[in-house]
């Protein structure tokens, strides 16, 4: 029978396992240490810093441990808490979901304006999430202009529930609908807004993408194909038999396909009127109307 471990003052356990982690080379050692710490104990980074001598219990110590053996073998950190963050949102994640990214928040802030102006301008808005995965793009719309609505699609039927179970402990369900659909298969009705984060890496750069996007995200969210337009075009050919007058499509893209993008979508009869960069200054989302 294995000895049980002893209680241990939080900060030395802190330290440990960040070095444990900085020692494998996961960039993100001292954010992750501190985050799986609390999720593992309950005791925040303010408990450390004013209580470093406070002893955590066996059982929690242990939990912790599990919690950095996961991470030490690559698993995200946002998996293994099964929670992330998005928009001031807190998500709940599944394996048959994305972990919502800060990208991503670059596509809302890009269409919210668009949003308010329909509410103030009809008295509502009426948004459609295509492949919604935890339903972030949707859910972080709803929680800033409550007289919007909005459908979210997604192919995976445990990414469907992924996202309802989301809008329900947000109190957001009343105007939240979720259905699985194969892009706009089992669509019926015309939006104002049409939104999509959609596969978008090229099937060839699938191999050498970090091992905690590789081997823990989804396939079917992350390859966009040959050239990694493949979602693209599904979009650009099909959305308009789906939007209100006057409605809007908006997209987010790789760092590098501003314009490959831009092309199908002119093509296609649309006209780009907007566009936002991520914090690193490239251009992730794209505005469009027909």
């Amino acid at each position: 029978m294995s000895q049980a471990v002893a209680p241990e003052a939080v900060e030395k356990l802190f330290r440990a396992a960040r070095t444990r982690l900085a020692e494998a080379g996961i960039p993100s050692f001292d954010l992750d240490a501190s985050l799986l710490l609390e999720y593992a104990t309950g005791l925040t980074v303010l408990t450390r810093i004013t209580e470093p001598g406070r002893l955590v219990p066996t059982e929690k110590i242990e939990r912790f441990q599990a919690c950095i053996e996961r991470r030490l073998a690559r698993e995200p950190v946002h998996r293994i808490i099964g929670q992330r963050e998005f928009y001031g949102l807190p998500l709940q994640l599944t394996a048959a979901t994305l972990v919502p990214r800060p990208d991503t928040e670059t596509l809302v802030d890009l269409v919210l304006p668009f949003v308010r102006e329909r509410v103030a301008r009809t008295g509502a808005c009426n948004i459609l999430d295509i492949g919604t995965g935890t339903g972030a793009i949707a859910l972080a719309l709803l929680s800033e202009v409550p007289e919007a609505v909005a459908t979210g699609t997604d192919i995976s039927g445990e990414a469907r529930m992924v996202a309802e179970t989301n809008a329900l402990q947000l109190g957001l369900v009343d105007r939240f609908t979720a259905i699985r659909s194969n892009w706009f298969e089992t669509v019926t009705e015309r939006y104002d807004l049409i939104v999509s984060n959609p596969p978008y890496i090229r099937h060839g750069d699938i191999a050498a993408l970090d091992i905690d996007v590789r081997d823990h995200d989804p396939l079917a969210a992350l390859d966009g194909g040959e050239d990694g337009l493949d979602a693209y075009r599904v979009l650009a050919g099909e959305s308009a038999p789906f939007l209100a007058a006057n409605g809007a499509i908006a997209v987010e893209i790789g760092h590098d396909q501003g314009a490959e993008v831009t092309n199908l979508f002119e093509s296609a009869g649309f006209a780009k009127t907007g566009e936002r960069s991520d914090y690193g200054g490239h251009i992730r989302a794209l505005f469009f109307v027909k």
